[in-house]
């Protein structure tokens, strides 16, 4: 057996087709895959007193990577309703999906929601995207909006949240965002991942008033740091919602532990530093 293909360069350009099948665009992350967010905000979840934003822990998303041998590889974390979540199997299972996770991200929500991983690979990238928007079809998953403008500032001392991670975030019109990726080669579905791809450390936090946020968030784990990591949150008062895999053929295998917190934003922030500094990861480019 060969060495497994890796993923090739391309442009914004290139995906014009997929953002057309999708029905909406997408952007370029580290010239190597496309990637499109589907937010839930059709969704009024709450979970332990807070109002979610999409941005929080409702943020569907997809993304496609090319390959040396011609081919593509789609994966992508989705949220649909329990009552979504029987029709969307089925219709993922007909398009010839992979659902490879079925999990939460927050410790209660009303109504009721899952979160799902799917993974795809083919030759024909549009026609991964037209099976992904034809399950998609099956829930009620919104059209895009415009982006609210002008953004008004997070209240947040985004400036203490990244001095404290000690990665640069990203705000957006309702949270406050830290990635962090592996530094190993992974490999899943035969094919060398792009960096990032189906393996961050995300951290989200959305504004509760004086300083005080929510956070959910997700770290990337090998077997060997598992452990370390829950005893560093739970020290630092973080509640842990799910440790589990995202994907079924993952080299090395990777676990997940989701997290939700509320309190001093930046003293989350030292907390979950602490537990990131325990996995060998670094802070995700742009």
């Amino acid at each position: 057996m060969g060495p497994a293909p890796i993923p090739v360069t391309t442009r914004e350009e290139d995906w014009g087709d997929i953002a057309h099948t999708l029905g909406r665009p997408g952007n370029l992350i580290r010239t190597t895959y496309h990637h499109t967010p589907f937010p839930r905000h059709d969704l009024r979840v709450v979970s332990r007193g807070v109002a979610i934003t999409p941005g929080l822990a409702l943020g569907s998303h997809a993304s496609f990577a090319r390959y040396d041998d011609g081919s593509t590889l789609m994966m992508g974390d989705l949220v649909v309703t329990a009552d979504e979540l029987p029709a969307f199997t089925d219709a993922l299972r007909a398009q010839g999906i992979a659902l490879t996770a079925i999990h939460k991200h927050l410790p209660e929500q009303s109504p009721d929601v899952w979160w799902t991983h799917v993974c795809a690979h083919g030759h024909d990238a549009v026609a991964l995207a037209r099976g992904l928007r034809t399950a998609l079809d099956r829930t009620g998953t919104p059209a895009p909006r415009p982006p609210r403008r002008p953004l008004r500032p997070l209240e947040l001392d985004t400036v203490g949240i990244d001095a404290a991670l000690g990665a640069a975030g990203n705000s957006g019109e309702d949270v406050h965002a830290c990635v962090f990726v592996r530094r190993e080669t992974l490999v899943d579905e035969g094919h060398v991942l792009p960096p990032g791809l189906g393996a961050t450390s995300a951290f989200n936090f959305q504004p509760l008033g004086g300083g005080r946020a929510a956070l959910s968030g997700d770290l990337a784990m090998v077997a060997a740091e598992v452990q370390e990591v829950i005893g560093v949150l739970r020290q630092g008062g973080i509640e842990l919602v799910e440790l589990h895999n995202h994907g079924l053929t993952d080299e090395p295998r990777l676990f997940f532990t989701h997290i939700w917190a509320q309190g001093d934003a930046v003293d989350l922030a030292r907390t979950v530093r602490r537990a990131v500094a325990a996995t060998n990861v670094v802070p995700a480019t742009t």
